[in-house]
């Protein structure tokens, strides 16, 4: 007996909006599987706003209630039985953010919740890691957003630490992170790595999934920290303009790219860690996961 049908997450980013639907297979004898159905993303900076200016623009405002209004109407296309929204740092911090939630809500008829950065971790977490590790190695896992960014470790196959630190690329572009955050997060990934003969990193956001693809390595093939470097560098002698046209990045990846790389560089050399792998997992696809084994509330459309 086959059972197929459609969860779908939507992650409220500093950077970008995100809205993940997926198919979720069961049949008897055999294990679940999460099949990626549609992908869109759409480019609101929310956090240019709230990091400068302590809340969301009119015109954000105005462009996230229509990229709501068409996400419900997608979920409903795509015959949608059940979507968790979540919104991180920028909405969090924004004065107005539950307002425009409340809005949104009335509106586009998509309920928002608003997550703190420690949920986040959890639930990008809860992606299911163990098919991507091999569980007698330990991992540094380091998921960059535009606000935030959720590191834990994993030995054995167990997150054994996990925090959240205010370093995001839209922070970083906009120089407003202040040096005791990129101290504390040092302390942190020392401390909480001294422990291991070796530590390996696992790379997630969209930054660190574009520059892989721009590698050329085959999936479960790691980044070098030599390599990643190199291409940090290459980036930084191009212009925003040149990235675009020569490097073909899109122009919300073409300028916070750098600052992503500065992130994994800086976890890699504090870590002693040589290698990134990459999965290609995000919160989204942890959105989904939970939303399945219930350990997220959901809304059932």
């Amino acid at each position: 007996m086959l059972s197929i049908k459609k969860y779908a997450a939507i992650d409220i980013g500093s950077n970008a909006v995100r809205l993940l639907i997926s198919n979720i297979i069961e049949q008897k004898g055999r294990p679940v599987q999460f099949k990626k159905s549609s992908l869109v993303r759409v480019p609101i900076r929310l956090g240019s706003d709230v990091f400068l200016n302590g809340e969301i623009s009119e015109e954000n405002k105005k462009r996230m209630l229509d990229t709501m209004t068409a996400f419900n109407l997608l979920m409903k296309s795509h015959k949608v039985v059940t979507y968790k929204a979540c919104a991180t740092s920028a909405m969090r911090e924004a004065t107005n953010g539950r307002e425009i939630a409340k809005l949104i809500l009335e509106q586009a008829n998509i309920d928002i919740d608003i997550i703190d950065g420690e949920e986040e971790a959890a639930i990008i977490a809860a992606t299911d890691l163990h098919s991507y590790i091999k569980e007698d190695k330990t991992y540094l896992y380091v998921d960059v957003g535009g606000g935030s960014t959720e590191f834990s470790v994993i030995h054995l196959g167990n997150t054994v630490a996990s925090k959240s630190f205010k370093i995001g690329t839209v922070r970083l572009l906009n120089d407003i992170v202040k040096k005791d955050t990129w101290s504390n997060l040092e302390d942190w990934i020392k401390q909480n790595t001294k422990g291991y003969d070796k530590v390996d990193l696992i790379g997630s956001g969209g930054n660190i999934n574009k520059i892989f693809k721009i590698s050329g390595k085959s999936l479960g093939k790691p980044l070098t920290y030599f390599y990643l470097t190199s291409y940090y560098n290459k980036l930084q002698t191009y212009s925003y303009e040149e990235r675009i046209t020569e490097l073909d990045l899109n122009q919300d990846r073409a300028d916070v790219i750098i600052p992503a790389t500065r992130i994994y560089l800086s976890a890699m050399k504090w870590s002693g860690a040589k290698d990134i792998y990459v999965p290609k997992i995000g919160l989204s696809d942890g959105i989904i996961k939970s939303i399945y084994y219930n350990t997220v509330s959901s809304v059932n459309i």
